[in-house]
């Protein structure tokens, strides 16, 4: 690691976008452009401040990150999420290696059928309203990054598992 330091005050800058973006969306229903912005630009300083190389581990980190964005944007095409959650994942999968994006995918899936089903709940159950169920993915986003993030601390073996 090139500077342990700031990468963890990356890793923590990171962190408290996606909570951010958490909120925002529960309370607005989108994500600011900024944050994904935020999250672009400072990958490559994490990457810099993780000792990765550009090649072949960058390229594999923005690899992922394209797979990514094809998936999220064809549940964005399906109605199922927003342009704001397909801009935030994609964006947060260019942080980690191809293992760690799969885990980042897998428990932001996880975590989004459960905020789909208390969505759909608090929408036709508790406040008894028809039609389309506008989903937070955003939380489950932020979730699964989270969970991501804090491997590092504690997993003791997550810097080889992440890539970093």
């Amino acid at each position: 690691m090139m500077n342990a330091g700031f990468t963890e005050i990356l890793a923590s800058i990171m962190a408290a976008l996606l909570v951010w973006a958490a909120i925002v969306d529960l309370r607005t229903r989108t994500i600011p452009d900024w944050v994904s912005i935020a999250a672009v630009v400072m990958a490559p300083m994490f990457w810099w401040s993780s000792g990765v190389a550009f090649y072949p581990d960058a390229v594999e980190r923005i690899c992922g990150a394209f797979l990514v964005f094809v998936v999220f944007f064809g549940m964005f095409s399906a109605g199922g999420m927003g342009g704001g959650d397909v801009k935030l994942g994609t964006a947060f999968a260019l942080w980690f290696a191809p293992l760690a994006t799969l885990q980042f995918f897998v428990v932001t899936s996880l975590a989004g059928g459960i905020v789909s089903v208390g969505a759909w709940i608090y929408h036709h159950k508790f406040r008894r309203l028809e039609g389309k169920t506008e989903v937070p993915y955003g939380v489950a986003i932020a979730f699964g990054g989270l969970w991501l993030l804090a491997q590092r601390f504690l997993n003791q073996f997550a810097g080889m598992s992440l890539g970093n």
